[in-house]
């Protein structure tokens, strides 16, 4: 066999080969990077998910919990894995959408492709059982007679209830003193002991402590509140979320990201699923690749802008007089 034959066959070869290998994805197990510790809300949402996606797979899913940097060690770590497809993550928005306008970080939107969208948790406005105020026209009222006459808090700078309440905040063209707290729990603490007046966070943490909800920082109304108006409705349109979804690194082979993308779908739509979101007070929403980034560059961009009009950002100084924190 001359030269020639050999290099044309070598070409038939590989041709051949590149269908057989994309067919093959995946054929080990994928890692599911979560960026926050076991026990939190995302990693519930992921280990909800984990078991569906392995159905859908026919590989096993490891859950890897990747803590820390308010959720961007996770992130990165699915940016320095190796391309194939085979290392994804689970990741609300706010490492996305939030930290990105906060600090330098060596990802962006563009640092990923988006499978898909797997659940979704509106933010209300919650008042404290002992603030001089219990209904949404008070608070407006009570905000606007002083500057930081009110006192919120919230778990830290850049966190999604902190940007819920600068939304609020924003839409009333008020200015209130912000409270940062070691997560969540001390934050809701410090709202039922009274230290703080209010907290913007998802229904479930208001239902869990019956605490008064003044509106909602949605579109509509939600389904589960029915009597509570938007802020759009009040006449202060505003928006507080928490979503999280299915990323992948922008390299990785077409055949995986699609395969990946019909598993999510597959996995968000079994009853299996919604059970465990709905018990987890999350919404089960589904959105393609597309519409899953879109959702997270409307975001994005809205929190870049909140995130400069309150003074945090990564080439300026806080308002605290600290430097901004590396990841």
């Amino acid at each position: 066999m001359n030269a020639a034959w050999r290099v044309l066959l070598a070409a038939v070869a590989a041709a051949l080969a590149v269908p057989a290998t994309a067919q093959t994805f995946p054929s080990r197990p994928v890692q599911l990077i979560i960026p926050f510790p076991p026990g939190g809300n995302t990693d519930l949402m992921g280990r909800a998910l984990q078991e569906e996606l392995r159905k859908a797979l026919g590989q096993p899913v490891i859950v890897v919990n990747k803590g820390g940097a308010a959720g961007t060690l996770g992130v990165i770590d699915v940016l320095r894995a190796e391309p194939d497809g085979y290392t994804i993550g689970l990741t609300p928005n706010n490492p996305l959408t939030a930290q990105p306008h906060m600090r330098s970080l060596p990802y962006g939107m563009d640092s990923f492709h988006f499978i898909c969208l797997s659940y979704y948790a509106p933010y209300v406005l919650i008042a404290g059982p002992k603030a001089p105020f219990r209904t949404f026209r008070e608070f407006v009222d009570f905000a606007k007679a002083k500057p930081e006459n009110l006192v919120y808090g919230h778990p830290g700078p850049g966190s999604q209830p902190h940007l819920g309440m600068l939304a609020v905040l924003q839409a009333l063209g008020v200015e209130a003193l912000g409270v940062p707290f070691q997560g969540a729990g001390p934050m809701a603490q410090a709202l039922m002991s009274g230290t703080v007046m209010a907290i913007t966070e998802t229904p479930a943490v208001a239902q869990a402590s019956n605490l008064p909800v003044l509106a909602t920082l949605t579109e509509e109304r939600i389904a589960s509140l029915p009597d509570v108006p938007t802020m759009k409705e009040l006449g202060f349109p505003a928006e507080g979320f928490t979503a999280g979804g299915l990323i992948v690194h922008k390299d990785a082979p077409p055949a995986a990201v699609a395969t990946l993308e019909k598993a999510c779908a597959q996995a968000t739509a079994t009853q299996d699923y919604k059970t465990i979101a709905e018990r987890l007070k999350a919404e089960p929403r589904y959105l393609p690749g597309a519409a899953f980034r879109r959702l997270f560059e409307v975001d994005s961009a809205r929190n870049a802008e909140a995130l400069r009009r309150a003074g945090l950002g990564p080439k300026q100084e806080r308002r605290d007089g600290s430097a901004p924190s590396a990841p």
